[in-house]
């Protein structure tokens, strides 16, 4: 058994694939705007972009907020100069954590916040 796919909500599909796709620099795999869906290659798992009706009782718990998922890359300080010079928005800058890891937080267009972890030996399983 393995985790495949993860999936984001956004309210706006065309943001969210432009975030993804043209800023972080992942690989999309296919878009179905009829079903507000974007899949993208992200390594050993795929990542599902899906959007969600801004009138369902859900929307607010559902989109935007810090999703627990991390986005894993050799050296943070480079890769933060990388996508700050391509507009992306960074909740928190590269930090140093008590645990001893190293990330930051980027926020994409939904608000949806995700780890940019330089994974080290300190924190690798």
């Amino acid at each position: 058994m393995n985790i495949g796919y993860v999936n984001l909500y956004v309210d706006d599909l065309d943001a969210a694939v432009s975030f993804y796709e043209g800023h972080l620099g992942f690989e999309l795999r296919f878009r179905d705007d009829a079903h507000g869906y974007a899949s993208f290659d992200a390594g050993a798992v795929s990542l599902g972009i899906a959007t969600i009706d801004p009138s369902t009782p859900d929307h607010i718990a559902t989109v935007g907020g810090l999703r627990g998922i991390g986005i894993v890359v050799d050296d943070l300080d480079a890769e933060y100069q990388r996508l700050a010079s391509r507009g992306v928005t960074f909740a928190q800058p590269p930090e140093r954590m008590p645990w001893g890891g190293y990330l930051a937080l980027i926020e994409d267009p939904a608000g949806n916040i995700l780890y940019l972890d330089e994974v080290t030996t300190v924190h690798q399983t």
